[in-house]
């Protein structure tokens, strides 16, 4: 060190005047060699643990290391308290310790038994922060058995009074001294509840937590560059954050012991140690919002007092795709960000005296083209998940063979971000040129550590900076470009479903997806027998021997039971008190050995009655009989029908005759007692058409009553046109009074249009006075006119006179326009609000009836009072008052 601070007040006195300050400079520079801490990528240094955003197991014991978390975690925390007090110990309290430091809060959700369950607020009761209990732990009355009170951390935080009161009698005792000064931590309290922790055990609760609130200089306006209320000397004016750059100074910072001042977690530096104007780019890179609307760089970290300071301060290096680096004696972290290149080196600024050492890519053994890691995941309960790996085929191609390595980010729990940075690292490594190149002192100067120049076309990263006893400068470079940081063409991180929440086999208290459905069985002698069955999910559990159903008809008292001794089938049909047509409710419990709890599961309903129990004897017999009776039919069908065809074949001529079918019947009479079937078909060719249609007439008589059912059915085609309709008329009449329902379905296509017609008519005729109702579908495809028309009428009168009403639906074409409109035919329109003889709008004898008009605007002629007291002509501009 004496021959450097020589040589630089040497250096000092013929440059700069004997400056101390440049001496001092200038001698720290040659001292430290200003080197950049860079290139970690392909260094596999042992780590003693994995640094990540999850503390995973409750810690127990005083010899556990003070520890602390930067931004949000999930933690056990550490157990430093145990007490349990009242009639059977039933209530029980446990004191964990989360972080050290003050600490911003408790998210609103917890883990309990492999399960996310939400935190909910509750009253303070004590010197708590805040005060909670877990969503579905509450006893029969709803009240809470699972209670959390929260301190943060800050200095000055009071006892918990509760604690100290209710082990005021106990051998362990909480002491009314125990404040816990700058150490966030929770109270756990749990009143014993066999139903929730009887088959399930102590419940350890992840808690996860808002770790320290951090000093930002940006935001400290006694920081040159700083404008803001945060104090360094103040922790009430921190703020919570997750910005890899604000950890990283904090760490370097450090925590420190409250009375004390003792450095507990960090390295312990002054701001004055610290180079300030890179950690500010830094934050600000960090808190740059990138397309997808988020952060940059988001981390969070577990530390402890007994980690690597290097290995800490390379977690937060890499959540930002950064670097650390000194600077002429002062820490300092570069971002990963595209910078604007301060100068361009020239063959000038280079001596020619002096070596340079250039190698623009890398050996085979430096580069991968192959990368993949892992990220922590919040959906997947913190649990590591895995990126998506980077890879170029061209990048493989030109290496000759695949060569893979990965790197983990389990400080990052966004997936967006972590796969951000597995690409960045991935480019670094491709692009890895290096060179050591001695400057002019003008150049070297001009430029520091972390700075892009330009070199030979390509961009460059200062990453060392030397200078020898003589003041010549070396540049160690390392070759970069903005394009490393475009994140254009990256593909978002990966989308993890949220796992299912596990289920302990052993600790089942009764099955899982109980269900009952009715069914039949066929049982001997011929009897289909009602039965009911049970399903279920089968149970991975040799523990449960049995499953017992409890079941008993809807609306009744009485129950029965019957059991399945094979768990594992996941079904049993039963018919054991089963009846016929009748809904069943059932649930289901279990049987283990050794025995435990068990519970019923919730009551289900079959969905529909139970069938009917049915006698299939003598059903061989019945269908013996039947088939020898259609034999018969057949027989004379074939005698009647046969000959009669070959007639009519053999008299239908091709060339334009007409072909028919005589009418066949069948007819039973009694007396007056008439029961008659009538089947026409006919067949027409001629040169201009073809007809086909087929007539059927059922008719029941007797006396002046009269049944009839007609159905016409006709296909016919000619040269420009092709027609087919079914018309199906049913008649009841007695005497005069008739009641008809007449159905038509009618298709037409020709030259100029396609038509398509539904309408469905019914009649009623008594005396002289009939009704009629008509529903008419019409679709047509045409030139112009109405398109598709729907339309309900209605008419009833006498024979002297009628009545009509109805609406219609239609789409028409109007100058090449397609429109729609619809009308009413009625006497009377109204709208009802379904209140007794209440109508707020009525249309009747052309005039318009509202009970309440709400109109933003009118446009009238002339308005009038209902008395005639009063007239506006709003044509002439006139107002009359009449007495």
């Amino acid at each position: 060190m004496a021959i450097f601070t020589s040589i630089a007040t040497a250096i000092a006195g013929a440059l700069f005047g004997g400056s101390a300050l440049a001496a001092s400079l200038i001698g720290g520079a040659l001292a430290f060699g200003a080197k950049l801490a860079i290139g970690k990528l392909t260094q596999q240094k042992q780590q003693k643990r994995k640094y990540t955003a999850v503390q995973g197991e409750i810690q127990f014991g005083g010899d556990v290391p003070v520890g602390t978390l930067y931004g949000v975690g999930k933690t056990k925390g550490q157990r430093t308290f145990y007490a349990k007090w009242g009639s059977g110990n039933k209530w029980n309290a446990e004191v964990f310790v989360l972080a050290n430091g003050w600490c911003d809060g408790l998210e609103p959700y917890v883990y309990i038994y492999g399960e996310k369950k939400a935190l909910v607020s509750r009253p303070l009761i004590g010197n708590e922060v805040a005060n909670y209990h877990i969503e579905g732990f509450v006893n029969g009355s709803g009240d809470p058995v699972l209670t959390i009170r929260f301190y943060d951390g800050r200095p000055g935080q009071m006892v918990d009074q509760k604690l100290v009161d209710v082990t005021a009698d106990l051998g362990n005792k909480w002491k009314s001294t125990s404040v816990n000064a700058g150490i966030c931590y929770v109270v756990v309290e749990r009143i014993y509840s066999d139903k929730l922790f009887g088959s399930k055990g102590r419940p350890e609760i992840e808690f996860v937590l808002r770790g320290l609130r951090e000093y930002d200089p940006r935001k400290d306006s006694t920081v040159a560059g700083g404008s803001g209320p945060q104090r360094l000397n103040n922790p009430s004016t921190w703020v919570h954050t997750k910005s890899p750059a604000v950890h990283r100074l904090n760490y370097q910072l450090g925590l420190r012991a409250l009375v004390s001042g003792r450095t507990l977690i960090g390295e312990g530096k002054s701001l004055g140690q610290i180079d300030l104007a890179t950690y500010f780019v830094a934050m600000n890179v960090c808190d740059t919002l990138r397309a997808n609307g988020k952060k940059t760089y988001e981390c969070s970290l577990f530390v402890s007092g007994d980690d690597d300071h290097t290995e800490v301060l390379k977690q937060f290096d890499d959540a930002m795709a950064g670097y650390g680096l000194n600077r002429r004696g002062l820490s300092g972290v570069i971002s990963g960000a595209p910078q604007i290149p301060v100068k361009d080196l020239t063959a000038a600024d280079i001596p020619i005296d002096r070596a340079k050492d250039v190698q623009f890519r890398p050996s085979a053994f430096e580069r991968f083209n192959h990368l993949s890691g892992q990220f922590t995941s919040i959906e997947s309960m913190w649990n590591p998940e895995s990126l998506k790996p980077v890879y170029v085929n061209a990048d493989i191609a030109a290496d000759g063979r695949n060569r893979q390595t990965s790197i983990d980010f389990l400080q990052v729990t966004d997936p967006d971000i972590a796969q951000y940075l597995l690409n960045i690292r991935y480019r670094q490594n491709r692009m890895g040129g290096k060179a050591t190149v001695p400057v002019s002192r003008r150049f070297g100067l001009a430029v520091q550590e972390g700075e892009w120049i330009t070199w030979r076309g390509k961009s460059w990263m200062i990453s060392e900076w030397r200078a020898d006893e003589r003041l010549r400068i070396t540049l160690v470079l390392s070759e970069t470009s903005a394009a490393i940081y475009d994140d254009d063409g990256i593909e978002p991180g990966p989308i993890v479903i949220p796992p299912t929440p596990p289920i302990n086999p052993s600790l089942l208290s009764t099955v899982q997806n109980f269900n009952v459905a009715v069914g039949m069985i066929n049982g001997a002698q011929g009897y289909d027998t009602p039965a009911l069955l049970f399903t279920w999910t089968p149970p991975d559990d040799p523990t449960i021997t049995a499953v017992r159903f409890v079941y008993q008809i809807e609306g009744t008292t009485e129950l029965f039971e019957d059991q399945c001794t094979s768990p594992e089938d996941g079904s049993f049909r039963t018919t054991k008190n089963v009846v016929s047509g009748k809904v069943y409710n059932a649930r289901a419990t279990i049987t283990t050995v050794p025995d435990r709890l068990r519970t019923f599961t919730p009551w289900v309903t079959t969905a529909q009655p139970t069938g009917l129990q049915t006698l299939l004897t003598g059903l061989q017999q019945l269908q013996d009989d039947a088939l020898n009776r259609f034999k018969e039919l057949q027989q004379e069908m074939d005698e009647f029908f046969r000959p009669r065809l070959v007639e009519l074949l053999d008299a239908f001529s091709l060339e334009g005759a007409v072909g028919q079918i005589e009418r066949q019947q069948i007819v039973a009479t009694i007396g007056d007692a008439l029961a008659q079937i009538t089947e026409e078909r006919r067949v027409r060719v001629s040169e201009n058409e073809a007809m086909a249609q087929l007539l059927t007439y059922l008719q029941a008589s007797l006396g002046t009553a009269n049944a009839r059912l007609i159905t016409e059915e006709t296909v016919r085609a000619t040269a420009d046109s092709a027609l087919a309709s079914s018309i199906t008329t049913l008649d009841a009449e007695v005497g005069g009074n008739l009641a008809r329902i007449i159905q038509e379905e009618t298709a037409r296509a020709d030259g100029d249009s396609a038509l398509a017609t539904s309408i469905s008519g019914v009649n009623a005729d008594f005396n002289g006075r009939f009704a009629q109702g008509l529903v008419k579908f019409e679709a047509v495809a045409a030139p112009a006119g109405v398109d598709a028309r729907f339309s309900v009428l209605l008419r009833a009168g006498t024979s002297q006179s009628f009545k009509v009403s109805g609406f219609y639906v239609e789409l028409y074409t109007e100058g090449g326009v397609q429109k729609s409109r619809m009308a009413v035919q009625a006497d009377q329109f109204l709208v009802t609000s379904g209140n007794n003889r209440h109508y707020p709008l009525v249309f009747e004898n052309g005039e318009l009836k509202l009970a309440i008009a709400n109109i933003g605007t009118v446009n009238a002629g002339l308005l009038q009072s209902l008395n005639g007291k009063m007239k506006i002509d709003l044509n002439n501009g006139t107002i009359e008052v009449f007495s």
